[in-house]
């Protein structure tokens, strides 16, 4: 059985996420203090919020050495929504606001776009970044065609500085963002895969899989 720590800092969805840990005969649990890579196979960063937010409470806690450690332990690492956002250099969201900087860029405000919404909310396709994307068919994405349906709930989403490292992506009207990353073990979707039905449930086996 496979454990998997999930970051709890306060962002919402993490009993949704651990339930879904837990279907997959995972073992789970939740971490608020600082902890070591030798504590678990997979470490999960959820999140609902804002990145400045987020990220306040990363340092107060004192978590953001240890996910750093682990990400460098080469253990699998999974950013949820905000966790994904915050894997990033920074933010423009309120202000400039400093990642993690596990994967370079910098998360970007949704444009404006005539009878289009934000936040965007729903269900929308992820598709490879190119037809000769390297990353799609190893990782989080294995076995899915290349367009697949999963539940958004965002206003900002993040841009790699190296294209390579935008494994999935996803169309909002004429813009087209970053929904899966990956650097090395690191990876990230800007959707919720707990909350996309059975898409989700494999996404996440497959993040599990990684782990060997």
């Amino acid at each position: 059985m496979k454990k998997v720590l999930i970051i709890d800092y306060s962002a919402g969805n993490l009993f949704s996420v651990a339930r879904a840990f837990e279907y997959l005969n995972c073992g789970v649990q939740l971490v608020q203090n600082p902890f070591t890579p030798s504590e678990a196979d997979l470490m999960v960063l959820p999140g609902v919020g804002a990145f400045g937010e987020g990220m306040r409470r990363l340092r107060e806690q004192g978590l953001i050495e240890p996910i750093r450690l682990f990400a460098a332990s080469g253990k699998p690492v999974l950013g949820i929504c905000l966790g994904m956002q915050m894997l990033f250099s920074s933010s423009e969201e309120f202000g400039l606001h400093e990642g993690l900087n596990l994967i370079p860029g910098r998360v970007l405000k949704l444009p404006v776009q005539p009878g289009l919404k934000i936040p965007h909310i729903g269900w929308k396709s992820v598709e490879p970044i190119d037809e000769n994307s390297p990353g799609w068919e190893r990782g989080l994405l294995n076995g899915y065609p290349s367009q697949r349906d999963f539940y958004f709930v965002h206003s900002f989403a993040p841009r790699a500085d190296d294209p390579a490292h935008a494994v999935g992506m996803t169309r909002f009207g004429d813009y087209r963002f970053c929904s899966v990353a990956k650097r090395n073990n690191v990876h990230g979707t800007q959707f919720h895969p707990e909350k996309s039905k059975e898409a989700g449930l494999t996404l996440l086996q497959n993040f599990v899989d990684i782990a060997g």
